[in-house]
This record gives structure tokens, sequence and C-alpha cells, in this order.
């Protein structure tokens, strides 16, 4: 019996349904049998440049098939891929590739100057993979052309792989340098396919279930295309987005450039029949809507009928948003509390019920701990930290971090990625937000989310941060940056007045900052580190 396997159950996927569509990009679509043989031949080009089982690769790419196709290769020699994110300059680059012990990096031309510039200062280099693009960046010197290299590479015969083989996501967090979140590859092979059931699919106990399991979905219902609206170097994206997708016998469908084009992405899942949208919170769902509502003003409204379900994970997703778009179109929307670190829980909304902003039911096995480590009752209103059971191993070459988020409480491991919450009496959990970027104001804790989600809700606003800046009375005080709706003027007083209509007063913002565009990550992640950057230079604050 074959061990759970990222790279083995692609192969038996593509042995089950390889006529099929397993990517689709650009209107270029790759069955599975192309997906599968492309991964092969990309194994092939590694192992010759002697990358073997175990090595780090990393994936310098944006949102492509060709993603994809080198994710599954790497699986396939047993090494474990490095996400890099697109928007890291050379020291962060640096950092990421030693940190990781990477000796290969697969590229787009975009990145060839930086890319030739920090490859000396990378210690374990063995293999350089150019992806041209619409750049034109010539070859770097000692570097393969992907699409050359492919032609003319030999397969890599399949082999036998371990459920224990390494697989990592590096993740940036809200501080510091990004850190490489570990995992046994199976048991998150396993935990994806689990996570598949959303498509219909039925729970493989093992991966021998899978292809009946797989050609009874295609029977019924027809295998699912996942539209990947945020980017693929992020885990919401290529575990929820694609893997989850594609474990179920079906196509991840991405769009290439940068940026979030709302009516591009309309099209796409017009298109190609997208029944699944992943998306990252309200910075998709809100400006998608906004589209929707747009298209269905000008008499033009897009077909979005073979849409059954949308995904979020990793940032708040307010519920008045989920009610405009459940009016368009009669789907789940699933809003999945986790992080890089574990899963937590989720809410589900339909048409008959959309689910209350950041209220979730627990996984089975989540908790919220005391600071004594000790359970909070539901009901109390007691602040605690989650934890969850999840497959998390911990931090790469981090002890001292794994320690602090990994730990053994009555004999139970338990993982604490950092986010707060209250337990409701009927045992729902209010997550409140990370405590990392929790605002110590006069003594009084005030997490930023909360204060967030009500400024979002006035409708002359299009996003908000909020942060704490040092205050000589509080310690720290409240601060909003803040964006406008673009065909609606208002002012910092209005919306003073309109949170104090629903927070406390030492939640109110002391003051409001406008700005053009409040920045996030690609993943719609706050950025934190600039909202704060951007509120102490307006406010003329030195930290």
């Amino acid at each position: 019996m074959a061990e759970w396997h990222l790279a083995t159950a692609y192969e038996i996927i593509a042995d089950t349904v390889g006529d099929q569509p397993a990517l689709i990009c650009d209107n270029v679509i790759r069955t599975w049998t192309e997906y599968d043989d492309r991964a092969s031949r990309i194994a092939g080009i590694l192992t010759e440049h002697g990358v073997a089982a175990g090595a780090k690769v990393g994936i310098y790419l944006h949102n492509c098939n060709e993603y994809q196709e080198v994710h599954h290769g790497i699986n396939k020699l047993r090494g474990c891929p490095v996400n890099i994110n697109y928007r890291y300059k050379e020291e962060e680059l640096v950092y990421l590739l030693n940190n990781a012990d990477a000796e290969a990096v697969v590229y787009q031309s975009t990145y060839a100057e930086r890319i030739e510039t920090i490859r000396g200062q990378v210690d374990n280099l063995k293999c350089l993979i150019q992806l041209a693009d619409d750049s034109d960046t010539p070859l770097i010197p000692g570097a393969i052309d992907f699409e050359e290299a492919i032609s003319t590479a030999r397969p890599m015969a399949r082999i036998e792989r371990k459920a224990d083989d390494l697989y990592m996501l590096y993740t940036g967090g809200t501080t510091g340098m990004p850190k490489g979140v570990m995992y046994d590859n199976g048991m998150q092979c396993m935990g994806l396919a689990r996570f598949s059931q959303f498509h219909g699919l039925e729970v493989s106990e093992t991966m021998e279930d899978l292809p009946d399991n797989i050609i009874r979905l295609q029977t019924d219902v027809g295998l699912p295309r996942g539209l990947v609206c945020c980017p693929l170097m992020h885990g919401t994206g290529m575990w929820v987005g694609s893997i989850a997708t594609q474990l179920a016998g079906g196509a991840a469908i991405t769009v290439k450039h940068l940026g979030l084009k709302p009516d591009e992405l309309w099209m796409e899942a017009q298109q190609h029949r997208a029944t699944m949208l992943t998306i990252v919170g309200d910075a998709f769902a809100r400006p998608m809507l906004g589209s929707l509502n747009e298209a269905h003003d000008r008499g033009k409204p897009y077909d979005i009928s073979s849409i059954k379900l949308i995904i979020s994970s990793g940032v708040m997703w307010s519920q008045d948003v989920k009610e405009g778009l459940l009016k368009h179109n009669d789907m789940t929307l699933i809003d999945a509390m986790g992080s890089t670190e574990g899963s937590m829980g989720s809410s589900i909304s339909t048409r008959e019920s959309a689910a209350t902003t950041a209220k979730f039911e627990p996984d089975e096995n989540m908790k919220v701990f005391n600071e004594n480590n000790k359970p909070v009752e539901p009901g109390s209103g007691e602040i605690g930290m989650i934890a969850t059971q999840g497959s998390m191993i911990g931090y790469y070459k981090d002890p001292k971090k794994t320690a602090q988020t990994v730990r053994e409480i009555d004999g139970e491991r338990y993982i604490f990625p950092g986010d707060f919450a209250t337990i409701e009496a009927d045992g729902g959990v209010t997550l409140l937000g990370r405590g990392s970027m929790c605002i110590n104001t006069a003594g009084e804790k005030v997490f930023p989310e909360e204060v967030e989600e009500v400024i979002k809700k006035h409708s002359g606003t299009e996003d908000c941060l909020v942060v704490g800046v040092p205050d000589s009375r509080f310690g720290e005080r409240v601060v909003s940056v803040v964006s406008r709706s673009a065909s609606y003027t208002v002012s910092d007083a209005s919306l003073l007045d309109h949170c104090h209509e629903h927070l406390a007063g030492y939640k109110v913002p002391k003051n409001v900052l406008f700005v053009d565009q409040v920045q996030r990550a690609p993943n719609g992640k706050a950025d934190y580190k600039w909202a704060k950057s951007t509120a102490l230079h307006m406010l003329e604050i030195s930290e």
C-alpha cells in the first residue's frame, strides 16, 4: 500500500483521469497526463544537476501552469518546494534561500537580474532554471531555459516515496524575516484530500481509494474547476485553491498578471465554468462584489451560475459582503479560520443564512486556553489564545520559535498560531485577532481587526488598517489608516461618530488618517508594518 504523498497522489490521479484538464492559464490547458509528464521532466532536469531527495528548491514565479508543474516535479524527486514571495528584494531573497538551504531556483525572466545579483551570496546553488515571460530578459549566464530543457529532458521514472518527506511553506508573518513552517508531506496530502470533500469527493482513507472516489465524483457531478484568485506563493492559493481541487481530480485555473482585477477574474470564471473560487477575505471579496454589482447595473451580468463554492482564509470576510455575493448566485461561502501553522474552524454561509463576521464553528481538535493553560469557559467572556492539533512539525532551523508555538498541555500536543478569541455560550468562536498586533491603550487591549471591521462597514470607506502608535498619556493610542470609497467623500468626524455607535470608547481611533490606497500583501493580508510607518510619518511621531 502506497504511503500518502502529494506526488504519488497526483500520479494516481493522472492514471485515472489523464485526459481531463488539470491546469488552465491564459487559455493554455494541460491535461493530467501532460501535467504529470512535464513535472517528471522537471524532476529529471533537477536530478541531472545534482538535486536529490531532501533538497529544497525555490519557486520564484507568478501564478501560472508552470508554478504547479514545478511544485509537482520537486515533490516527485522527494524534494521540498520553497515558495518565494515575488515582492522580496535582494536582502530578503538571500535570507530565505540560505535559510532554506535551497539548491536550485526556478524563476521567471522578470526577476533574472535580481537572481544574477544575489546568486553569489547563496551558499548551495547547483541549478538555476529561467522561465521566459513578457519581460524579454535574456537568459542569465549558466541558467537553463525552462521550455527548451523540458522539450529535450528525459522524464524521471516514478519512485516510491515516504510520507515523512519534508514539506514546507514559508510565511512572512507580521514581523521579522520569513519562517519555514514544516510538515510531513503525507500528512499534508491526507489533510488536503479530506478538504476536497467540499468539492463533493468522498473522504479517501487510503490513496488506493482515490481512483474510485474521483470516478464517482466525475460521474455524479463532474470534476471541479477551481479559480485561484490569490497567489500560489501563499498557503491559501496553493493548498486550498490548487492542491485541494486537484486532489479531487479537478483543474486549477490561474491568471498570470499581478494585482487584483475583478472583472478579469469573473470573465475567467465564466469562460472556464469554474465551480469554486479561492479568495482572501474582504481584500478580494469587496472589490469582486463591486465588479458584479457594476456588471449587473450595466445590464450585462456575468454568468457565474457554475460557481457552487467560494472559500476564503486568512483575512476577515464581512457578513454584508457575503450577503451581497449571495444575491448574485446561489452558492456556499466557506470562511476558513486558519493560518500556515494550522486550521482552527470555519463558518458557512448560504442564501438562507449568512454567517456573522468573525464568528466560527471550531474544528474538533481546536481549543482556546487562557494564560494559565486552562480552557476558556464558554460564555465567560474571557479572552484566550487559540490552539489547534494540526500537522505542523515546527519552524525550520528555529527551535526557539518552535518551542513558543508547539507546546504540550496535559499530555496533548497543541499548536498556537498566535490568534486570540473568546468562546460564546453556544460553543462558537469569536476571533479577535493576532496578539502580536494587539494595542495596549491605558491598560485596555484593542484588537485591530475588530476596529477595522466597524470602519469598513461605513459606506464611505474602501479599506482600513488599525495600528497603535506611542502616546505619552495612554502608552499607545489607536490610529486608523483609511482609504475612501471612490464615490463617497467621508470625513474623519463622521467616521468617528460611526465608531462611537459600535465600539467601546477606548477602542475608537484617536486619529483617522486618509490615504489613497491601503497597502496589503499580494495575498490580501494586512501590511501592518506599512500602516504603522505611514501613521508615524503622517503624525510626525518618532517610535
